[in-house]
């Protein structure tokens, strides 16, 4: 059944994602409610921007979702924030599953871990001990030309982009791996051409000097790749703009996990759009030439 709502259809594949984990994680659960249809409450708690309890309001005025999610009866909060407990961090990226992509583009951004404003804390508290912005820093892989999220990295407060470098590009495949200064290593380089057997496009810091391979040839730096690593900064602005820049947790490994809940939304997202396009573009390929020159004026 072909489904017309966005909602629906991004719970559809939420639900289809979640396969990915076991149906309930002991044989003594009362299987009242299964993990698949939590884990999609909670996906699609980050892309409505709401509480638990605010989540479960939702639903009581939406029918047709219950129905699509099997519920026979909505759920107290409480279920989704125990659940949300006893799942691991590490079990929600597996949710996260494309590995392959022609260009990928690492870049880093910080997610703020406190509600009051910035400005708040520092200019208009002048006398208070608090200066200093509380974020995560997160770090990601994407894919330039589907713009989906491959991997992720999560740490608390200022770190070095270069400690996540190998671990956001373990398992994935690439022909080009583009990434700006930051990352700018001998190290980095190597792991591409030798691990990955890609092609390295990270620019050369000032103080890093010329980098050769053992055959004596300097890496060729293609700008027109080099130039796909913003749409790495697109895929964070997109994040924040549709799920929200503020982590409501407080503890960090509660960060954690609501920080992927958003990466895996902005995945459906992305898949539900680029398969409207998809059709939308199969349509007018089908359409009558005469149809169209219509459809143009």
């Amino acid at each position: 059944m072909e489904r017309t709502s966005n909602y629906l259809k991004f719970i559809d594949e939420a639900l289809e994602l979640a396969k990915a984990i076991p149906k309930y994680f002991s044989k003594f659960s009362n299987k009242i409610y299964y993990n698949h249809q939590k884990i999609a409450l909670l996906v699609l708690r980050q892309k409505l921007k709401l509480t638990y309890r605010g989540l479960i309001e939702w639903f009581e005025v939406t029918e047709e979702v219950c129905l699509l999610l099997g519920l026979t009866k909505l759920p107290d909060h409480s279920t989704l924030v125990k659940f949300d407990k006893r799942v691991s961090a590490s079990l929600l990226n597996g949710l996260i599953n494309m590995k392959e992509a022609k260009i990928i583009a690492l870049d880093s951004s910080g997610f703020e871990t406190e509600t009051k404003s910035y400005y708040y804390r520092t200019v208009y508290n002048m006398n208070q001990k608090q200066k200093s912005r509380r974020y995560l820093k997160v770090s990601l892989a994407v894919d330039t030309d589907k713009q989906f999220v491959l991997s992720n990295r999560i740490r608390l407060g200022l770190r070095n982009d270069n400690i996540d470098f190998k671990s956001l590009l373990k398992n994935l495949s690439a022909e080009f791996v583009v990434a700006d200064k930051g990352y700018d290593s001998k190290e980095n380089r190597y792991f591409v051409l030798r691990m990955l057997k890609a092609y390295p496009h990270i620019p050369y810091r000032k103080f890093s000097g010329v980098i050769y391979e053992k055959a004596g040839v300097k890496l060729k730096f293609d700008e027109r790749i080099y130039h796909q690593r913003s749409k790495a900064e697109t895929v964070f602005s997109v994040i924040k703009r549709k799920y929200g820049s503020i982590v409501r947790a407080k503890r960090f490994e509660s960060q954690r996990k609501e920080i992927i809940y958003r990466l895996v939304a902005y995945n459906l997202d992305r898949k539900i759009i680029l398969s409207l396009l998809i059709r939308g573009f199969q349509q007018n390929s089908m359409m009558p030439v005469s149809l169209m020159d219509k459809k143009k004026k």
